[in-house]
């Protein structure tokens, strides 16, 4: 990663629907915090998830992004969220549409960021 290169992106509707479809140039595994704009846990979890987001930088083939439902709340009845902030992760997939897992709410929330990191980075690795 360059110097000046953000270790979270922030996706558009279009770039958050391309990643769901697979169409992408290369397959990568997408990680998303999907967050709204009067969320505060979502807002509270944003240096959480972007210290995990840049303790990978060096590995090649994953992208962690981050996508506003607030740009299209609708997205968040078709992959069934029920809530923010959600977190997702996007896998890859042989001649089909891309395998997408959410994150499943903690049994004991952190009440500051709802996520905790350790759970986040269990969740990126398993079934990578």
């Amino acid at each position: 990663m360059k110097s000046d290169e953000k270790a979270v992106i922030r996706l558009s509707t279009s770039g958050f629907k391309q990643i769901l479809s697979g169409d992408t140039p290369e397959p990568i595994t997408s990680i998303i915090k999907v967050y709204s704009n009067d969320c505060h846990l979502c807002h509270n979890l944003k240096e959480y998830y972007e210290s995990v987001a840049e303790s990978y930088v060096d590995e090649r083939g994953i992208h962690f992004f981050v996508f506003n439902i607030n740009d299209s709340p609708h997205i968040k009845k078709e992959l069934g969220i029920n809530g923010v902030p959600t977190i997702l992760k996007v896998l890859p997939k042989a001649n089909s549409k891309p395998a997408v897992t959410s994150l499943a709410d903690p049994d004991n929330p952190n009440k500051h960021t709802w996520f905790r990191v350790g759970d986040i980075k269990a969740f990126i690795e398993k079934e990578r």
